[in-house]
């Protein structure tokens, strides 16, 4: 399974915008993060680049994106870390970013030595962003789930491989939700709504780059 830039942002919590930046170098400083499948038309990314996404979204809460270049650069090249970034736990804290393990953490900014991290950012958990809710990445609706290991994370029925937006499709050609099941056995009224709900969430990505280009 792919992440078209679209479904990675509302996955994410990252703009269409964000992401189009985060592709891209900067100066001597290397992209953000490059879609692992695909960096080019068609752009794709994976279920790994979503979750390192997540950890920029959350670093760049408290962080500049100039700190956040200058920590990548150093786990790249100063620690020769060569693993997918989501493979890394990044903090925020004070100003500077860390990376972390559950007792201790290395300075990526400042280059000062280990110290202790209280507090870890669970990157998967739902979080707000600009008065947004961002879905738990697993579970982005009660009945809807995100399991790499079903259809490579497609969003899918709860339950089932159903992806969510055939079902969401559906409901927008005008089938009542009681009736979803007589397509798709199983699938009940309730979970055919989340379907529907998330499948709005994500359009709302792209309506709202659209709005902002406009004004």
């Amino acid at each position: 399974m792919s992440y078209e830039p679209k479904l990675a942002a509302a996955l994410s919590g990252a703009t269409l915008r964000q992401l189009s930046h985060w592709r891209r170098a900067t100066g001597e400083r290397g992209a953000v993060l490059v879609p692992e499948i695909s960096a080019s038309r068609p752009i794709l990314y994976s279920f790994r680049d979503v979750v390192a996404l997540r950890a920029c979204v959350r670093l760049r809460e408290e962080a500049s994106l100039q700190k956040i270049r200058r920590a990548l650069s150093t786990l790249r090249e100063g620690l020769d870390e060569r693993e997918h970034l989501s493979a890394y736990r990044l903090v925020a804290g004070g100003d500077t970013i860390y990376l972390a393990d559950p007792d201790h953490a290395v300075d990526l900014v400042r280059g000062k030595g280990n110290v202790v991290i209280h507090d870890m950012v669970d990157v998967l958990a739902p979080f707000y962003r600009g008065g947004r809710r961002i879905p738990d990445l697993l579970e982005p609706r009660p009945h809807v789930s995100v399991d790499p290991a079903v259809r490579g994370g497609e969003p899918v029925v709860e339950g089932t491989r159903i992806p969510a937006t055939e079902v969401a499709a559906l409901l927008r050609d005008g089938v009542p939700p009681e009736q979803i099941g007589d397509y798709y056995p199983g699938v009940t009224a309730e979970a055919a709504r989340d379907a529907a709900d998330f499948a709005d969430y994500v359009d709302s990505y792209e309506d709202a780059e659209i709005r902002q280009a406009a004004s």
